[in-house]
């Protein structure tokens, strides 16, 4: 039975990072529009977003090789580097205007200063690491990287990696002090409090169970209480379905054809994780390494300090897993479910390409604890299992899509998929998605509102300084938004590098 009807301008799905930007920024920008909030779950930042399923990285490109890649010349391409670089740093002006604004009164709360370092071990690698960190340092975004070979000077950077360690292959590592580790679960809930205190309306424990778009061009949504079963219906202007891995079964029952032949395959994560303050004391940075052969991107290896509730501890990982979940709290029903006739043949066609990536999902499931440590090991040679407990981490949904030259191609990334008109927007998708929440909602907002856009130019350059200019190439303007961002999160690292 439907008890009630009512009307927003805006439905936001999903309590995560990226319904939070995105709410965040329209109050900013159209203070006077109502907007309403539903999650399934029973507060925010539960899935994806939550600090205990992801891993917290600040993702500026200062770390992950898999954001640069060899070409067939020997030289390297960081176009894809500078770009999540870019979005990054939209994403903490952003964070800094909401501090110096007053909507978050402790930055350091939910960011923190880090080091950020790629470690490799071999010939051919610390070669590739070599030229991938001269590279890099020729564009003033990744001012002040460093480049070492020399074990007195990894031990100094990397104490806990470097102990025990037998003389072996060679060593080689890149740090850069203007990292950070960011809590994107406490952003998340800060946010979703801020939106509350300026009367959006956020309802919990709410499942979207169908829409349907009205001849005028809204959208009306059955809503179900998933404690009381109480239905009713809610239509809304514009609608942005932010479920996380929940997103793709949303984004089917919208029925839009933007929507058709797109497919997603679940991956989950596990973490090793350390809570002994003799062993978290020797390691601050996060260390990324080099993906094993087969792996999906989201499986490069590090070892990463981590704050969490104002505790210090190392995360190891990710290892890779299979469920059949789209979220943590999914079905196990919902990668069959979300099999539909228009995505089918992207599907098989999918799994025909990806057997190497089914077989490595495979091998990571059936590893045992000890296997798992073996791969720590060769981080953290006198690793001890009794030092380190397993945690499940979140469900990431990889988008699965047809490409003009390639059926059934796996996605690794995020994607806004939007209706023709506006009206409604999706975003699928994974890694490196919280980092880059700000850039991403403002590609939803330049979508799908381009008739407010030219009056919202001023507010958004405001908030962002360096809205639709590529940073790549603009060191002063570079420096002055690292002094200005570090100043108002308090990243005393990045103040140091300025100077």
């Amino acid at each position: 039975m439907i008890n009630k009807q009512t009307k927003s301008d805006v439905i936001l799905i999903g309590a995560g990072i990226m319904s939070a930007t995105l709410g965040s920024l329209l109050k900013e920008l159209a203070p006077d529009w109502s907007i309403t909030v539903y999650e399934k779950l029973g507060s925010a930042g539960e899935e994806s977003s939550n600090e205990w399923n992801n891993a917290g990285t600040g993702h500026a490109s200062l770390c992950e090789l898999n954001y640069t890649s060899e070409k067939p010349d020997g030289s390297i391409d960081i176009s894809k580097a500078i770009k999540v670089n870019e979005e990054y740093q939209v994403s903490k002006q952003f964070w800094a205007y909401l501090v110096n604004s007053g909507v978050i009164n402790n930055p350091q709360d939910f960011i923190k200063p880090l080091p950020h370092m790629s470690l490799i071990q071999g010939e051919q690698n610390v070669a590739f690491l070599k030229k991938r960190f001269e590279a890099l340092t020729a564009n003033p975004l990744f001012k002040g990287m460093e480049f070492s070979d020399d074990p007195g000077q990894l031990a100094e950077w990397i104490p806990l990696i470097m102990k025990d360690r037998a003389d072996g292959a060679p060593l080689a590592a890149t740090r850069i002090e203007s990292g950070t580790d960011v809590n994107f679960g406490s952003l998340t809930r800060m946010l979703f409090q801020s939106l509350k205190e300026r009367n959006v309306d956020i309802q919990y424990k709410s499942s979207v169970d169908h829409m349907k778009r009205n001849t005028d061009g809204s959208w009306d949504l059955k809503i179900r209480h998933t404690e009381s079963g109480e239905v009713h219906r809610h239509s809304a202007k514009f609608v942005f379905v932010g479920g996380g891995g929940g997103s793709l079964h949303l984004l089917q029952k919208s029925g839009i054809p933007e929507g058709k032949g797109i497919g997603g395959f679940p991956v989950s994560g596990i973490f090793m994780v350390c809570r002994k303050p003799e062993i978290v004391e020797l390691h601050q940075a996060k260390v990324y390494g080099k993906a094993p052969v087969g792996a999906p991107p989201m499986s490069v290896p590090h070892l990463d300090t981590r704050y969490i509730d104002n505790k210090k501890l190392l995360f190891f990982g990710p290892f890779a897993g299979f469920s059949p979940k789209f979220l943590k709290s999914g079905s196990m029903l919902d990668l069959i479910t979300s099999v539909k006739p228009d995505n089918l043949v992207t599907m098989l066609a999918a799994g025909a390409k990806n057997m190497s990536l089914t077989k490595y999902l495979i091998q990571q499931v059936l590893q045992s604890k000890e296997q798992r440590m073996e791969a720590l090991r060769e981080f953290v040679p006198n690793a001890k299992s009794e030092d380190w407990e397993l945690v499940v981490a979140g469900q990431r949904v990889q988008v699965i899509k047809n490409t003009p030259n390639a059926k059934g191609v796996l996605q690794f990334g995020t994607e806004v998929i939007n209706a023709a008109d506006g009206s409604i927007a999706a975003l699928l998708g994974a890694s490196p998605g919280a980092s880059t929440a700000v850039s991403v909602m403002l590609e939803v907002i330049e979508k799908c509102f381009p008739q407010q856009l030219k009056a919202w130019e001023p507010k958004i350059k405001e908030m962002v300084p360096s809205y639709g200019i590529a940073l790549a190439n603009k060191p002063e303007l570079i420096e002055g938004i690292h002094a200005s961002t570090a100043q108002a999160l308090k990243l005393d690292n990045e103040l140091v590098l300025v100077k």
